[in-house]
């Protein structure tokens, strides 16, 4: 059998406890700071405002898991829950204009069939808005027009198309709207009505299409170069100006006002290296007042005079990056969060009337007491020119002065991001914390592909997978030896989703360059991915096989196996850990099944890790604790880092190891027992 370099259990892990204990005590480290400090649920999230500007509110645990809460803007220490889950967390919600309703999703076990509930703030009453089985729903549009009324997407009459629904919060009534005879999506706007219509041309380009009689007219072509970077955002109060993210003529995407009646176009904020990321509109006449642009970090741009005296304020109030994540419908009272790298989000409750904003808490309090690193942008150049933004952290013993620049080479950890069409930011990350308390340097690489600089930079990923956008990655590993601060044999690959391919494709592509990899949801085979795709992603198959490849051609299905790491398994070398959901509805379980299956066949070892009650992503704490504790193991087995003992971590977890518990030293044990707790949990099938 191939030496694979990592049956040496029992001596590497003596040497693990050995290195633990004396890191511990060692007086030059920073103290071991708990995992669940950084992977556990935040104290709060999603902060918002509503609209009538007395009630704050926000997701905080309850139940074991994220609820909505709700306090009185002047005394937020009055806080209580609003709902009442206590299987998994809600992650995202909505107030409606009446100040009394808030909509919010659910699914079960990670399945993505979204749910819409209504939950009233007066009786605490919760109604299911989409009581049917198998079907996802989306909130559509929630107006100011009409309080107590919402446009829902539903896809059950097929399966995949979402058709518009107009439904009635207060007794549950709906209406169709729009039926969807093909499309990707719809525009409407606050009159609920349907305004546009898209859907993806042959090309990979978009067609935007506008209702005619019983029919509908084209009304804009959008070139495949720009379909990512070209879109409609909002109407503006008379809804006769269509605000547009453009790139079309230019290379980054600008803000653009299209008056639809004389057609005249004018840009409101353009960047020449960013494309827009986010736009501030006044609540109630729908003027843009303000911009944001993000390369390396995240500016403003004041586009309107009346609010010149706020930002002037609020971007002097205090450190990090200003967001203003939703106001009062009089526009008196915002509320803003400041983001950090080296601390949590600070909320603030801004009196616009008084031009005064009072602070309200942190969004992770436990971190404030603990030692915590800087995120570096830095610039590194692919071998062809391309600039790659990027984000480093470095571990304190390493960089005490935190200037990004370390004393000595130490492990690194490669963290790529999903998508792929997205990207990294600056700020506070909890996974660059974890692994450099733990003494890794992070990198985190925006390759080509990724979104916000560009469409030439966006484009340049078309057909790229395991391909130039990995050697963006292999680009910027270099330059982290060449810069003294990664050591050449001892840096790792991780990722989620499009990440947990490049882990795939480090190992099979690169079999050399990487120590070892935690693949997490990511898919092994290109074909079977593009083939077991949720149904509700059809509609939107032509920007796969136009960006990625073609399925549906043998040609097509050729170039896709030559990209899939499951045909190179055999390349495999270095150590490997596999996580994955159960019921991921968009990388399939099958997607790690098979690649495990090869990696048995051919004799190589591999750690595969299942949660039967997750999907695309572990949303339970308990479950990100668990995969997590294994992760840390792992890293520091293999790569050398301190690590903290698994100790309580499973309980509570779905964990099943389903392949290659014995490959890592107090995996087994933790496992024995954990099944003393588990009683109740379920199960899947190997």
């Amino acid at each position: 059998m191939r030496e694979h370099g990592w049956f040496q259990v029992a001596a590497v892990g003596m040497f693990l406890v050995i290195s633990w204990v004396e890191t511990l005590g060692a007086p030059n480290q920073p103290p071991l700071i708990p995992r669940r400090v950084f992977l556990g649920d935040p104290d709060k999230a999603a902060v918002r405002i509503s609209p009538d500007g007395k009630w704050i509110s926000y997701l905080a645990p309850h139940q074991g898991v994220l609820n909505i809460w709700i306090a009185p803007a002047e005394n937020p220490q009055q806080a209580r829950p609003l709902t009442q889950q206590s299987k998994r967390s809600i992650t995202r919600y909505s107030w409606l204009y009446t100040s009394r309703h808030i909509l919010y999703l659910q699914d079960q076990q990670g399945n993505e069939n979204w749910h819409v509930y209504v939950v009233d703030l007066n009786t605490g009453e919760t109604r299911d808005l989409t009581p049917f089985q198998g079907v996802s729903a989306r909130i559509e549009r929630i107006s100011p027009r009409f309080p107590t009324r919402v446009i829902l997407a539903l896809n059950d009459r097929v399966p995949q198309l979402h058709d518009l629904y107009l439904v009635e919060i207060t007794t549950g009534r709906r209406e169709l709207l729009q039926k969807n005879p093909g499309f990707l999506g719809f525009v409407t706007d606050d009159d609920y009505r349907v305004r546009f219509a898209m859907q993806f041309a042959p090309d990979g380009g978009m067609n935007v299409l506008v209702p005619e009689g019983d029919g509908w007219k084209p009304f804009l072509r959008i070139p495949q170069e720009d379909s990512l970077t070209t879109s409609p955002l909002e109407f503006d109060r008379s809804g006769q100006v269509l605000y547009l993210l453009d790139s079309r003529g230019r290379d980054t995407a600008a803000l653009v006002a299209w008056d639809l009646k004389s057609g005249n176009r004018r840009v409101l904020a353009r960047d020449e290296r960013a494309d827009l990321s986010g736009a501030f509109i006044h609540p109630q006449t729908y003027q843009v007042l303000a911009a944001t642009f993000t390369y390396e970090r995240k500016h403003w741009k004041v586009l309107d005079p009346q609010v010149q005296p706020d930002f002037e304020y609020l971007l002097a109030l205090t450190d990090g990056e200003l967001t203003i994540t939703s106001t009062s419908y009089d526009f008196r009272w915002w509320l803003v969060a400041y983001v950090m790298d080296n601390g949590p989000v600070r909320y603030y409750l801004y009196d616009r009337q008084r031009r005064q904003a009072r602070f309200l808490f942190t969004n992770r309090k436990e971190l404030e007491r603990w030692p915590l690193v800087r995120m570096h942008p830095v610039i590194i150049p692919a071998r062809d020119g391309l600039k790659l933004v990027s984000y480093l952290s470095l571990p304190l013993p390493a960089d005490p002065d935190q200037d990004g620049r370390p004393k000595h080479p130490v492990p690194m950890v490669l963290l790529v991001h999903g998508g792929p069409w997205a990207r990294d930011s600056w700020g506070y990350h909890p996974i660059h914390q974890w692994l450099a308390n733990r003494g890794y340097a992070v990198l985190s690489v925006n390759f080509r592909g990724s979104t916000g600089f560009g469409k030439k930079f966006l484009n340049a990923g078309n057909r790229q997978w395991g391909a130039k956008m990995h050697d963006d990655l292999i680009d910027a590993v270099n330059w982290a030896v060449d810069q003294r601060i990664a050591q050449k044999d001892q840096v790792g690959i991780m990722g989620g989703s499009y990440g947990g391919y490049a882990t795939l494709v480090g190992l099979t592509f690169t079999p050399e360059v990487f120590a070892c990899g935690v693949d997490i949801v990511g898919p092994s085979n290109l074909i079977t991915l593009l083939n077991t795709v949720p149904p509700y992603w059809k509609p939107a198959l032509k920007l796969f096989q136009t960006r990625v490849g073609d399925h549906t051609t043998e040609e097509g299905r050729r170039f896709l196996r030559s990209r899939s790491p499951l045909t190179y398994v055999d390349r495999i070398r270095r150590p490997l850990l596999i996580g994955q959901g159960a019921n991921d509805p968009r990388v399939k379980q099958s997607e790690s099944d098979q690649i495990v299956r090869a990696m048995k066949q051919k004799g190589i070892p591999v750690i595969y890790v299942l949660f039967p009650d997750e999907g695309h992503g572990f949303v339970r704490k308990e479950n990100r604790l668990a995969f997590n504790a294994v992760v840390e193991l792992f890293l520091a087995q293999h790569l050398g880092g301190r690590y903290e003992p698994i100790g309580k971590d499973f309980v509570g977890s779905s964990i099943q190891v389903l392949a290659g518990a014995e490959l890592l030293p107090g995996l087994k044990e933790a496992l024995q027992e954990l099944s003393k707790h588990r009683d109740s949990l379920p199960q899947a099938k190997p």
